[in-house]
């Protein structure tokens, strides 16, 4: 057997040397050529599994003869040795030789207990220790069917004695983010649908992973820069191209007899009438279509066409005398335009149908009437009868809201521009600044004045302290800050307010110096002519155009329209200590304000305002009112609404606990609106505007967070002249009535009453 193995190896290896050498007859292998290993086999006796090659033999072409008729002789002796083993195979069954060579396992011969006659057993079949189906967790045996078909079930298929497979236990996304987090290996896992559990990748499956991920080939062996095989152009193949030069062959151009059989055939037919050809259409009739008449397939039927109005009597060729015209109706209905006149005829009348003329606008109807036709619509629209006014909100009548100002009571005038107001916290005062650096102080009642300051520099903005221990107003020019004391205080207010604004001893300075300066005038010359306490900004800060308070009143915030920070400085009375809140801030601001209970702090850019917290020290939200330049901002006593008006006359109201947009825009104004403010009792708020006129709301905010804010207009006051293109720069109400003072660019100052 084994010669006939070597013998066989070294044909073949003569076959591959030897080109030109005849093919060497076929035959079948017998049985014993095939050689199969069992487990108690060594390795040393499988000497043609060693995993070496052998050395290819030289080769002898004197020997082809030899070894051809010793290989004949080998398989003569084969076939006689096989023709010996069929001859006493029943003799050699049960021999050593016959069981090694058998690969199944040997039956049992016993008598069955049911029939009583002889049965054989087979062994049960044990997989070796290598195999890999023994170290697999009951494999899923269900084939390629739809998972699917076992959503429902609680198992996912069979194993391979028939049992079921469950479902294996699978947490929530809560469970199988916390399983990535614990198991560093989690991600080198898949789902595998078959067997209904997260599977890990091996190796080389990760590896093929990766390269998918970065655009390359899966295959690790693949090599894209191997040399080109030479398939066309190798040695020997010059001849063998896919593509000639060679003359297209004669077939191609010369005419086909088959064909022509054809073709002879079709024509005989023709002749002979068996094949009609189609006759031409010699009819020349136009052909019309009624696009009425076509119902569509996919929609519904069109409406029909619509009917032309029956005439009437005045239509007629006769008729009666009431229904002719006038020379006067006739005048009037020639001189009115065709689409203006009631009908587009005048009556006539005739003796006789014989002496009727030709209609002379027959074409243009008929014209029109085609038009109507084409232009007709061809989907029936179902209109919703919507009475327009049931659209409109109700809001109740201004008369059910009062209070509120409806008329002006009395008139401040000031020689210049009056440019800002403020009213005491008692309501029983009112100072008013202007342009040309004048402060008066006036009764409210009556409009008396009770003092006036002088200034060098126009007044920015004044506002008076909201504590009602104290009595005293502050006054914003050119870089400085004057607090000044109103004249016919009680003694107790006054010595208060002399111990709050120039103590005998002054605080600590604080640790990080500022650049705001304090100065206080001496106690011998303390009056109310004069400041008795004066704030000096840093240089280049400009006019200070707002003034603000908290509502404790110790602290104070100003806007200056120059300077660094964004021009915004806090001030604390008490410490005598002045500090900018932002180191750096986008944006130029324009307004500041401090929220009414809580610690946060409202700054209003050009375009947005920032809310920010000032114990913790950070940005809370930005508003976004869609404003091009913010103008005017105030916040409502409950400090859960604010109202921004700009330059384009938009009045945005916010409420910030639902979003960061305006819940409502409001549009009254024709131009620019400059002031906005709410009552601190009432349930009001004005605006003001270069139009000249002040706008007054009802603003009532309900505690029910399901309830929206009811806004109502009331009342529009006109009583302020627009000045070179200004109206009424601001407004303000007084705490305890509902009273409003407005101060114009007329350089007036008005209290309206209810």
């Amino acid at each position: 057997m084994a010669a006939l193995d070597a013998n066989h190896r070294s044909k073949k290896r003569k076959q591959v040397e030897k080109d030109a050498s005849p093919e060497p007859p076929t035959f079948s292998a017998p049985v014993e050529s095939l050689e199969m290993l069992s487990d108690e086999e060594g390795v040393e006796d499988a000497a043609s599994d060693d995993g070496k090659v052998d050395e290819f033999p030289e080769i002898d072409a004197a020997s082809d003869s030899d070894e051809e008729d010793s290989l004949e002789d080998e398989l003569g002796s084969d076939e006689s040795d096989e023709e010996d083993v069929d001859e006493d195979e029943d003799e050699d069954e049960n021999s050593d030789d016959s069981m090694d060579r058998d690969i199944f396992p040997k039956p049992k011969t016993i008598i069955s207990g049911i029939t009583g006659k002889p049965k054989r057993v087979y062994p049960d079949i044990e997989p070796d220790y290598d195999s890999d189906s023994s170290t697999e967790d009951a494999p899923n045996r269900v084939g390629n069917v739809p998972m699917h078909w076992y959503d429902d079930l609680p198992h996912v298929g069979y194993d391979m004695e028939g049992k079921q497979v469950l479902r294996p236990a699978r947490g929530d996304e809560l469970d199988k983010f916390l399983q990535t987090v614990e198991d560093p290996s989690a991600w080198t896992s898949a789902f595998d649908k078959n067997a209904q559990m997260d599977k890990p990748l091996s190796a080389e499956e990760l590896d093929i992973i990766r390269r998918l991920y970065a655009n390359e080939v899966p295959d690790a062996g693949y090599d894209p820069y191997e040399p080109t095989t030479e398939w066309f152009t190798g040695k020997g193949k010059e001849e063998v191209m896919p593509l000639s030069a060679a003359p297209e062959p004669k077939r191609r151009w010369v005419p086909s007899k088959w064909e022509k059989q054809k073709v002879m055939k079709i024509v005989r037919a023709i002749r002979q009438g068996r094949i009609l050809p189609s006759k031409p259409k010699t009819s020349n009739k136009t052909e019309f279509y009624s696009i009425w008449s076509e119902p569509s397939t996919s929609h519904a039927p069109p409406l029909p066409a619509p009917k032309p109005r029956l005439p009437t009597n005045s239509e007629s060729y006769n008729p009666p005398e009431e229904y002719l015209p006038s020379e006067t109706e006739r005048a009037e209905w020639e001189a009115l335009d065709p689409e203006d006149r009631e009908r587009d005829y005048l009556p006539q009348k005739y003796s006789s149908l014989r002496l009727v003329p030709a209609y002379d606008r027959f074409i243009k109807e008929r014209f029109n009437r085609q038009l109507d036709l084409y232009l007709a619509p061809r989907i029936q629209r179902v209109k919703l009868n919507i009475d327009p006014k049931s659209l409109i909100p109700k809001l109740p009548s201004p008369q059910s809201l009062k209070p509120f100002p409806n008329y002006k009571s009395l008139k401040f005038a000031h020689s210049a521009r009056a440019r800002c107001i403020s009213v005491s916290p008692d309501g029983a005062w009112i100072i008013s600044g202007d342009e040309g650096g004048v402060v008066s102080l006036w009764e409210t009642n009556v409009g008396r004045e009770v003092k006036r300051w002088k200034f060098a520099g126009k007044i920015g903005a004044l506002e008076w302290c909201p504590r009602l221990d104290v009595r005293y107003f502050v006054v914003g020019i050119e870089e400085a800050l004057h607090f000044i004391i109103p004249p016919n205080l009680p003694s107790p207010m006054l010595a208060a307010t002399q111990n709050l604004l120039a103590p005998s001893s002054l605080p600590p300075p604080p640790e990080t110096p500022s650049q705001v300066k304090w100065a206080s005038l001496p106690s011998a010359s303390w009056s109310s002519a004069e400041a008795i306490l004066t704030v000096h900004l840093p240089q280049s800060s400009g006019l200070p155009k707002q003034i603000t308070w908290h509502r404790r009143g110790d602290y104070m915030a100003t806007v200056s329209s120059g300077g660094t920070q964004g021009g915004v400085w806090m001030h604390q009375i008490t410490r005598r200590h002045s500090q900018a809140p932002f180191k750096k801030i986008r944006g130029a601001v324009q307004l500041v304000l401090f929220h009414p209970s809580k610690p946060h702090f409202f700054v209003a850019t050009q375009q947005y305002v920032r809310v920010y917290n000032l114990s913790e020290q950070k940005l809370l939200k930005t508003l976004m009112p869609g404003i091009k330049w913010i103008s005017s901002m105030d916040v409502h006593p409950s400090g859960d609404h604010l109202i921004v008006g700009g330059y384009d006359r938009k009045l945005c109201w916010f409420d910030l606990e639902l979003s960061d947009k305006p819940y409502k825009v409001l549009r009254y104004h024709t131009r620019a609106i400059r002031s906005l403010a709410f009552h601190p009792t009432y349930p009001l708020f004005a605006s003001s505007s270069d139009d000249g006129a002040i706008q007054v709301f009802h603003s009532r905010v309900y505690n029910d967070l399901m309830t929206d804010p009811l806004i109502v207009p009331l009342k529009i006051l006109r009583g302020h002249s627009v000045k070179e293109g200004l109206g009424v720069l601001q407004v303000k109400w007084c705490p305890r009535q509902p009273w409003l003072v407005s101060a114009g660019a007329d350089g007036t100052v008005g209290v309206w009453c209810s």
